[in-house]
């Protein structure tokens, strides 16, 4: 751990992809009364680190104020009930990691290993994220471990995957400040990346006839306020648009004729699609006029810089990897890939979505971008962790939804959550609350106490968060931090990759699982993607902590450096053939569409000083002064229509259930759609179940649900509906058990 008495520390971010570099100074300073919290808990003060090549200096409000979180409402000792009817209870480490392995071992024997499931999180070091494939994947034989990164980047890794034969973005920070057109679509790049999106503004301004910026997006955000243009499309019309787009840029003679002859493949099966996206067709679809379709799509044709950026908007869809795919054609059509201020950019939700995926993190993943359907793939994998060969199942895993409906089946003995909270994030709420109740044993590893997860645990383990623990973490732009302990672990708590170890040597696998400390995981990690196109083998936590943020490919006998690197710059794909792929996919629209009865859509969204479930940001006074409740946004013409008030309350219903909320009337939201935020679960205060709301259909392809649209129909409503009684909502009756400072906290305190 660090020394506070050393003076500041640098790491990254825990918040969002964008993975700023953080400057953490103690709450000790000379001259200066110590900093504490209202609980009277030591404050580390956050600032940008002007040394992280990524963010060089800038951080937005909630990595300025993640000092404030660390140590709030957290949990401190394993808590155990048998049955979701009763109170918790402290019980002790081993006594925990007794009733897991009495669990597997007993499921393992009855029911087999596709019985056992775990869902973790982009929260994750990568540490964590290796040593749960191998305890699932390799020791148990099991390979349904999924990850919130279904939620929030799969379709981006099948479109990656699809079109250019791999994941990993091709793309750079610095592109930012050499693209002469920046296309957002589906990202409200101002509010969810606002450090990005500051150097993009920046630029902008200062030099506003070198960059054109383009926002795709139905609604008017702090994003389409910098646009030149913005296309205020129909809701799940992206495609229909990015096939408009190439059909003139085709007609303007604008591809790039010698890069597709030369690096691409399969656009005699593109072209007859594109062909039958005329302008007035694609502009009737869109819901905007034919002369906008043109002016944007004279953009692409110049063929000069042009920087594609996405996210939920695009990931979140039933044709989510197609829209991918789509966006990805038309840099392969214009040759613009591989270069400064050109590609396609897809902008990560989590700190460590990438690092995840790295090391083999979802349930059709092994570490090094490899794969459990791929013989040679699992050979390898096997190899270097020492089991006997078959010992990883040739199938993919159980992804999110299907663990859910597995658990709804009763095919699930256990289902253990790690670092993340999906009984807010997850689609159709009320169906996986009463599929948790199906499920034998839920086990919910987390830092914090009271999440809405928590209510349905049977098994709850305190887990030492960063600032607690050492590992790293993989940004956006491919560029890998090292985060270092410099706070002492909160209570009991301990970090999940030492918990996966420990459980692995008592089911019997000592020699697999003998680790000293997060560094000789990295290092094996590291080791196996040698190689690869995630190529880290010449990092180390060492080298991190010596020279600063290392961007991969960064093979052994690499030299550190703080310059960044594009890949494909050689017009050279990891696919069979060496050629990057044009991939043909028909427009299919929403999987929920209006109808008469639910005439509206529902999308939902960030706000700029909430994160995800407000597990964090809801202990932090100035964010939640910025947003203080969640808000309806409906056009006037609707409010008119169904008969709602600004100011005063309405209930948005789906087909799947009911929320109440604040209704802003605003012209910010195209007619027939309306929005909520997602953050607010039904532990918070102003409680809004959006996702109570929201279908489970998913992209076939990367199997992420649909979670930007649903058919929705709105009324007034009388009065606040206060959230249901949950089986598990005892935990108020054991604050103490999580407020209580153990001997450890009062020491450390007196830093």
């Amino acid at each position: 751990m660090a020394d506070p008495s050393a003076g500041s520390v640098r790491s990254q971010c825990p918040y969002c992809g964008v993975g700023c570099g953080l400057e953490l100074l103690p709450p000790a300073q000379p001259g200066q009364a110590v900093k504490r919290d209202a609980e009277g808990n030591p404050i580390w003060t956050a600032r940008g680190d002007r040394q992280h090549p990524s963010s060089q200096g800038q951080v937005c409000i909630k990595g300025a104020t993640v000092g404030d979180t660390l140590a709030r409402g957290r949990l401190r000792d394993p808590l155990y009930r048998s049955s979701l009817d009763q109170d918790f209870q402290p019980i002790s480490w081993d006594q925990a990691l007794e009733l897991l392995e009495g669990r597997i071992r007993s499921t393992l024997a009855g029911k087999g290993p596709q019985a056992i499931a775990m869902y973790g999180s982009g929260q994750f070091h990568t540490e964590d994220y290796y040593l749960a494939q191998k305890l699932l994947k390799g020791a148990l034989g099991s390979n349904n471990f999924d990850a919130n990164s279904r939620l929030c980047m799969s379709s981006a890794v099948a479109g990656y995957t699809r079109s250019l034969g791999s994941d990993g973005p091709p793309c750079c920070y610095e592109d930012l400040d050499h693209c002469s057109v920046a296309f957002l679509i589906g990202t409200n790049t101002a509010e969810c990346h606002p450090v990005l999106f500051q150097r993009l503004l920046k630029r902008k301004k200062r030099h506003p006839k070198d960059v054109t910026v383009v926002v795709v997006d139905p609604r008017a955000t702090d994003t389409t306020k910098a646009a030149d243009h913005h296309l205020a499309i129909k809701p799940g019309t992206d495609l229909a648009l990015l096939h408009g787009i190439a059909h003139l840029v085709i007609a303007a003679a604008g591809v790039d004729a010698d890069f597709i002859e030369e690096a691409t493949e399969g656009l005699a099966e593109f072209a007859p699609l594109i062909a039958a996206a005329t302008p007035a067709l694609t502009a009737e679809i869109c819901g905007i006029s034919e002369q906008q379709l043109r002016e944007v799509a004279a953009l692409w044709a110049q063929r000069d810089r042009v920087l594609s950026l996405w996210s939920m908007g695009v990931n979140q869809r039933r044709e989510g990897t197609a829209v991918v795919c789509g966006l990805i054609n038309l840099h392969l059509l214009t040759g613009q890939i591989g270069k400064p201020g050109a590609g396609p950019f897809s902008l990560t939700g989590q700190p460590n979505a990438m690092g995840g995926r790295e090391a083999g993190g979802l349930a059709h993943l092994l570490p090094g971008y490899r794969f459990v359907a791929n013989a040679e793939h699992r050979q390898q994998v096997e190899a270097a962790w020492g089991f006997e060969p078959g010992a990883i199942a040739p199938a993919p895993g159980l992804a999110a939804w299907q663990q859910v409906e597995a658990m709804e089946r009763g095919d699930l003995d256990l289902w253990w959550v790690v670092a993340t909270n999906p009984l807010v994030s997850m689609p159709n709420l009320e169906r996986l609350k009463r599929a948790l109740a199906n499920c034998p044993m839920v086990v919910v590893s987390d830092a914090y106490a009271d999440t809405e997860t928590a209510h349905y645990a049977h098994l709850l383990l305190p887990a030492s968060q960063w600032s607690e623990k050492a590992g790293a973490m993989t940004n956006s732009e491919r560029r890998v931090t090292y985060c270092p302990a410099y706070r002492p672990r909160h209570g009991q708590s301990r970090p999940d990759w030492e918990v996966f170890a420990e459980l692995g040597q008592r089911l019997g696998f000592e020699r697999q699982f003998s680790y000293g400390s997060a560094a000789e995981v990295y290092a094996e990690f590291a080791a196996l993607t040698a190689g690869r196109v995630c190529d880290v083998s010449g990092l180390s936590h060492g080298l991190l902590e010596q020279h600063g943020p290392q961007q991969w490919p960064f093979p052994q006998g690499s030299a550190p450096s703080s310059d960044s690197k594009r890949l494909y710059g050689d017009a050279r794909f990891p696919t069979p053939s060496g050629r990057a792929r044009f991939v043909a996919d028909a427009v299919l629209g929403l999987a929920e569409p209006p109808c008469e009865i639910y005439p509206l859509v529902l999308t939902v969204g960030r706000y700029l000083g909430q994160w995800h479930t407000m597990t964090r940001t809801a202990k932090v006074d100035r964010l939640q002064s910025m947003h203080p409740e969640p808000v309806l946004e409906i056009h006037p013409d609707d409010a008119r229509r169904f008969g709602v008030v600004d100011g005063a309350l309405a209930a948005v219903t789906s087909r799947r259930g009911s929320v109440t909320a604040k209704v802003a009337v605003s012209d910010r939201i195209r007619p027939g759609s309306v929005f909520l935020p997602m953050h607010w679960g039904f532990s918070q205060e102003q409680a809004c179940e959006a996702n109570v709301l929201m279908h489970e259909q998913a992209c076939p392809i990367s199997k992420q649900p649909e979670l930007k649209a649903a058919a929705v129909v709105v009324a007034p409503a009388v009065s606040v509906l206060k959230p249901l009684e949950h089986s598990g909502g005892r935990l108020q009756r054991l604050r103490s058990l999580f407020t209580q400072p153990s001997t450890s906290e009062k020491a450390a305190s007196r830093l």
